[in-house]
């Protein structure tokens, strides 16, 4: 026969608080110590497991929270992307590559090539230089009359220009006249061998110095007596000269204004022609 406590005993639950625990029943008997150990060691357990598991999620949190950290590090407040670390790069003038300076070489001068003979050595006749039957400049047309080429200077100039041209050694004096409504003009231009003669021809002439006048061709004689207007000018290794006046005969004066534009037009065209000769022999030059 057994003693009791007069009922079934209630079972412990180590982790039931209200459960009933061995050393609290009655009747006096001792602890179970083993249940108490083994009581003891599952707590134990139980708490590493919730250390392990508590661990991990704070793993976790710190984790997102780096994570964020690293994202709201990436950007300012506007969106802007921030720098990150680099390397020494080294400099765009470091690595690109430097050249040499260069520069086209200036153009020819068309004046150098018709400032001496030895360098203007292209085909010179009256037709070159004054090429057509006719001149136009502006709205005004001038008809060519005759040309006359001549290589004693002197025989085709008047006044004090005759021993001008001998002085500075002139070696050739080419002519031609333009005419239009009874009004004629002569050109004439002397060649010289450098552009110093040339230059000094000039500076001695006066009022007294002409080419003669070239009629025929269907223009009457003109300025062969009595007043023209005349002018001088000199360009490169060339002097030229226009004597302009009435076909009639009549003299010319300061109110003869169609007098002094037929000469001033054949003196700036005596000038381009000029002009044009030194920039075709500069041009065959470079091209060449």
């Amino acid at each position: 026969m057994s003693f009791g406590q007069g009922g079934p005993q209630s079972q412990w639950d180590p982790w039931k608080p209200q459960s009933q625990q061995p050393w609290n029943s009655g009747g006096g008997q001792s602890p179970d110590w083993a249940a108490l150990a083994e009581a003891s060691e599952a707590r134990g357990k139980r708490r590493r497991v919730l250390m392990i598991g508590g661990g991990a999620l704070a793993t976790v949190a710190i984790g997102t929270a780096v994570a964020v950290a690293v994202v709201s590090a990436g950007s300012d407040n506007q969106g802007n992307p921030t720098s990150l670390p680099s390397a020494d790069i080294p400099s765009q003038s470091a690595t690109a590559p430097s050249f040499a300076p260069t520069s086209a070489p200036p153009p020819l001068d068309p004046k150098d090539f018709i400032a001496s003979a030895k360098k203007d050595t292209a085909p010179l006749s009256p037709d070159i230089l004054f090429p057509g039957t006719q001149l136009t400049m502006g709205e005004t047309v001038y008809k060519k009359g005759p040309t006359a080429d001549t290589r004693n200077c002197a025989s085709a100039a008047g006044g004090t220009l005759p021993k001008i041209l001998t002085a500075n050694d002139c070696t050739r004096l080419i002519r031609v006249t333009y005419s239009k409504d009874g009004i004629a003009v002569t050109v004439g231009v002397a060649v010289f061998g450098t552009e110093a003669q040339a230059a000094k021809a000039k500076s001695q002439t006066d009022k007294k110095s002409f080419v003669k006048s070239l009629s025929g061709g269907g223009v009457k004689a003109f300025c062969e007596s009595g007043f023209c207007r005349t002018t001088s000018n000199s360009y490169g290794r060339y002097a030229y000269f226009t004597n302009a006046g009435f076909t009639s005969g009549k003299d010319v004066s300061e109110q003869d204004t169609a007098v002094f534009t037929t000469g001033d037009n054949l003196n700036l065209f005596t000038f381009r022609q000029i002009h044009r000769r030194g920039q075709a022999q500069a041009s065959a030059a470079a091209n060449g």
